[in-house]
């Protein structure tokens, strides 16, 4: 039997579950999850290895119409991830009505990779519902393939994975058979701690945050970590750090606690809170960042 390799990307509009599905095909937690949008920031590679396959999932942010120059960074990962698949997967869910005037439907309804409409958290509703959500997308996207799922409970996954399998080209490995992700340990670290400030603050303090690790030092026992959490106006800083330091200890907290088990390593933690006015605008800083 020969090897096959390739690249399944999964696009879809904010909060449909893009980074759940992800994580239960990969075996692992790569994405943080929350149930706010915009929770995914930049494409992810999560990588599955097997002796006769290799896939590569790729999870991306959200579509949507962007505010700022960040979210227009954020739009380009999705745009890439149309151009260097293998495997197309559209995320929906139930209740997303099929807009034939979107443009990235447009591009799915055009392009010849193979396209996978895969409908989402059906748990939540009846078979007649699903028949019809089904209909619905045959008329903008007639040629994709309709999958039904739940990601949360584990239903349809394993048909999904058949099919996604069915559609990778043969090929020799793109990575090292013994990879996880594309993504450094830095990387990792630094969404652990964006993932506890989306849970645990609201209005604009998670949107205004980025992390950056400004030291990753690992020995036998330990690794050490210095992070610094950027946000855009004093105001945010405050109530990031909280009365006495309480808020920014709890996230610091949970973010190690994370660490340690994603690491198998004891973890010592350290974070500042510094401001950088209006950077989700600022060209320069986003790309310092990491964003592309």
């Amino acid at each position: 039997m020969e090897h096959k390799s390739g690249y399944v990307n999964i696009i879809g509009k904010p909060n449909v579950g893009k980074s759940t599905l992800m994580n239960a095909m990969v075996g692992e937690k790569l994405s943080i999850i929350t149930s706010k949008a915009q929770t995914t920031r930049h494409r992810i590679h999560g990588i599955l290895n097997t002796e006769e396959y290799q896939i590569i999932f790729s999870d991306t942010p959200g579509i949507l119409e962007p505010n700022y120059k960040l979210q227009e960074n954020m739009l380009k990962a999705v745009r890439s991830a149309l151009v260097d698949a293998d495997v197309l997967i559209y995320l929906t869910e139930m209740g997303e009505q099929p807009d034939p005037e979107n443009g990235f439907i447009q591009k799915l309804a055009h392009t010849k990779v193979p396209v996978l409409l895969v409908i989402n958290k059906i748990d939540l509703s009846n078979q007649e519902r699903v028949m019809d959500s089904i209909e619905q997308w045959n008329q903008v996207l007639p040629l994709a393939e309709k999958i039904p799922i739940s990601a949360l409970v584990n239903f349809n996954v394993d048909l999904l994975f058949n099919r996604i399998l069915h559609h990778i080209p043969e090929s020799p490995p793109y990575y090292p058979k013994d990879a996880l992700t594309d993504k450094s340990e830095r990387f990792f670290a630094g969404e652990m701690i964006r993932e506890k400030i989306l849970l645990h603050y609201k209005q604009e303090i998670p949107y205004s945050v980025e992390i950056e690790i400004d030291t990753f030092k690992e020995d036998k026992k330990l690794i050490r970590i210095y992070a610094v959490i950027f946000v855009e106006r004093e105001s945010q800083k405050g109530i990031l750090i909280g009365n006495e330091g309480k808020a920014l200890k709890r996230v610091g907290r949970e973010a190690r606690l994370d660490m340690e088990s994603f690491f198998q390593k004891k973890v010592f933690l350290e974070l500042r809170v510094k401001v950088k006015k209006d950077w989700r605008n600022n060209e320069l800083l986003i790309k310092k960042f990491g964003y592309r």
